[in-house]
């Protein structure tokens, strides 16, 4: 019981974020909520030929949103970034998912491991989907509102940080925690992990060892490459959250 009522208010609370927040009813709105404790810099990267949102970055605190109005037809990704720090002019960097060492990613995307989240509008369907296919940062997941079809959850709400293998662990500066797991891909550089060469489609790239850990701690993520029966989400019309640290209460 107890835990239906966290789910229920959890629910009504991001209800409640989303519509206290003026949008355009004739478009698809993406609402970026920060429920970690320390402030995460959103990174967002259009698709090839798709225009650019807010510069490509900017600063959220903690238990803040900020809501975008997606043009028709849009595709991109998001990711947070944390750690950071910069100048007057925009100039720094961040702990992970760094996009060349500016606030305004500007196009670029985030250096890896960085949690991805993607979403690609269409007429008639929208799919979205969480990726750990980058490596894992931040949990990020997300919720659609509104919509009609299935539209299901997709997310990644374990912190892989806790559990990465040390072979893809990213360590902060004093080596005292892990901010960051890598992919297998990133780390080994091997086209088994990657995806690529000989095992450059579904039939011969496989779960490994290492995505299927990803998989276990995030059942509704992308875990490798080809892992889509289980990891894309549809929606026709709907609005979306997207919560970075969606395991925090």
């Amino acid at each position: 019981m107890a835990i239906m009522l966290r789910s229920l208010f959890s629910l009504l609370f991001f209800t409640l974020i989303i519509s206290l927040i003026p949008v355009e009813v004739s478009s698809t709105t993406i609402t970026l909520y920060n429920k970690c404790t320390h402030p995460v810099w959103p990174g967002i990267q259009p698709s090839a030929g798709k225009p650019l949102l807010v510069r490509g970055g900017f600063k959220l605190l903690p238990n803040k949103a900020y809501s975008l109005n997606l043009p028709p037809l849009w595709s991109g990704r998001f990711w947070g970034r944390h750690g950071c720090s910069f100048d007057a002019s925009g100039r720094g960097r961040c702990a992970t998912g760094d996009c060349g060492g500016s606030l305004y990613c500007n196009g670029l995307g985030g250096t890896p491991p960085a949690t991805l989240a993607e979403i690609t509008l269409g007429n008639d369907q929208d799919f979205y989907d969480v990726s750990l296919v980058d490596g894992y940062n931040l949990g990020i997941s997300i919720t659609p509102f509104k919509g009609s079809g299935k539209c299901s959850y997709a997310g990644c709400i374990s912190d892989l940080n806790l559990m990465c293998p040390v072979g893809l662990q990213v360590r902060s500066r004093d080596n005292r925690r892990v901010v960051a797991c890598k992919s297998a891909c990133f780390a080994f550089n091997s086209p088994r992990y990657c995806c690529t060469g000989s095992f450059g489609n579904p039939q011969t790239c496989k779960p490994t060892a290492y995505s299927r850990i990803f998989k276990a701690a995030c059942p509704k993520a992308y875990s490798y490459a080809y892992d889509d029966p289980t990891s894309i989400a549809t929606c026709t019309r709907g609005n979306y959250l997207v919560t970075f640290c969606p395991h925090h209460r």
